[in-house]
């Protein structure tokens, strides 16, 4: 592909923005005309991110409404991408992952023969509800593309069962691990901000963090309030801190404020920022959460995560010791964080089974050597 080509690169998300930087910036730097489109389905949290990256986006469809059902924002989505194939000429559409905007944009790009390049592709649980909607989305974006950058060999090989061709699949490692070494470096430049501030002043670090996060639709309901029956259960040892960023869906606040509140040591906060975040995760001896970008970024520090889902298309840590299945259980998750806390020698992670930092390099190469230059 010649560097006078026009490379679209669409998110909607914050784990989208975070994992879709680096993969930006390659394409900047290689020289292509690289525009960025964000649904912004998600708001604050996206904005976020950009800022942090210092990504100013091209365009923005400003889609987020509280409680917007799936289809409608799937329809307001698919309205805004086929607008924008009218007016610019785009030549390669990249999505990521596995929300509503990349299957959309993917289809709308699939519907206009713009060919499409899906990274983070491959993950599976083979569950179409369990994360929902996150797995036929992924799903869906994997038949409509013509490209697929695999994190893993285990991701290639799904794609494979599936019919890919494999001359079309390039393993590259996740993209968030780019991202997290540079958030690193810029953290250990010696960056500052006022959550941090925040955290340091109310947060005994002394003590042994545990970090918590959720946010997935299966898990509404008793679920979470499951999720919330162990933390109370934990936060009776004097020796832990909790610490939990809530997420703004009112089907998570409602919950854990009706739970968590009023206990000592249990922190319950508003959402951090990508940078703050990181840190926090460097001072945690646990996290807990059903989040696909962490079970990703704690390994590169040490940290295990049990994972609040029964199910997971990230099978590579739960393989290599990095992380651990434990559901909604109240039983299970308590009796595993005791575990971990007191035997720490045993759940030392040894690396990070989701790449080496180099996944957006090897990404502009596949097109730099697969396409004439000239």
């Amino acid at each position: 592909m010649s560097s006078n080509k026009t490379v679209l690169i669409c998110i909607g998300t914050r784990p989208e923005a975070i994992k879709m930087a680096p993969v930006y910036f390659e394409f900047q730097k290689a020289g292509y005309n690289t525009k960025l489109c964000v649904t912004a389905q998600h708001r604050d949290l996206l904005d976020q991110v950009l800022q942090f990256f210092k990504i100013v986006p091209d365009f923005d469809f400003d889609l987020m409404t509280p409680n917007q059902s799936l289809n409608i924002l799937s329809s307001r989505i698919l309205n805004g991408i086929d607008a924008l194939f009218l007016r610019e000429q785009i030549d390669l559409v990249l999505v990521h992952g596995d929300t509503t905007t990349s299957s959309v944009i993917a289809l709308a790009a699939f519907n206009r023969k713009i060919k499409i390049g899906h990274i983070e592709a491959g993950l599976r649980t083979y569950n179409r509800y369990s994360p929902f909607p996150e797995e036929m989305n992924r799903q869906l974006t994997g038949r409509l593309a013509d490209y697929h950058f695999a994190p893993s060999e285990k991701a290639k090989q799904n794609l494979i069962n599936e019919g890919v061709l494999e001359q079309n699949i390039l393993v590259t490692g996740n993209t968030v691990i780019d991202a997290l070494y540079t958030a690193d470096t810029i953290l250990n430049a010696g960056y500052e901000s006022e959550m941090i501030a925040e955290l340091n002043k109310n947060i005994d670090f002394t003590k042994k963090v545990i970090l918590v996060t959720g946010h997935r639709r299966e898990n509404f309901g008793l679920g979470f309030e499951s999720i919330c029956n162990a933390l109370v259960e934990l936060s009776q040892d004097d020796k832990i801190e909790i610490v939990f960023p809530v997420h703004l869906n009112p089907n998570v606040q409602e919950v854990v404020y009706k739970r968590l509140s009023n206990l000592n040591n249990v922190h319950l906060i508003a959402p951090l920022d990508y940078p703050t975040f990181i840190w926090l995760m460097k001072q945690s001896e646990i996290i807990i959460s059903d989040s696909g970008g962490v079970q990703e970024e704690a390994p590169t520090f040490g940290v295990p995560v049990l994972v609040t889902r029964t199910v997971t298309e990230r099978q590579e840590g739960v393989a290599a010791g990095c992380s651990v299945l434990v559901g909604t259980d109240q039983d299970l998750i308590v009796s595993k964080v005791k575990g971990i806390l007191l035997n720490t020698k045993e759940t030392i992670v040894k690396h990070n089974p989701y790449g080496d930092g180099n996944a957006s390099r090897k990404i502009v190469g596949y097109f730099e050597n697969r396409y004439d230059r000239a």
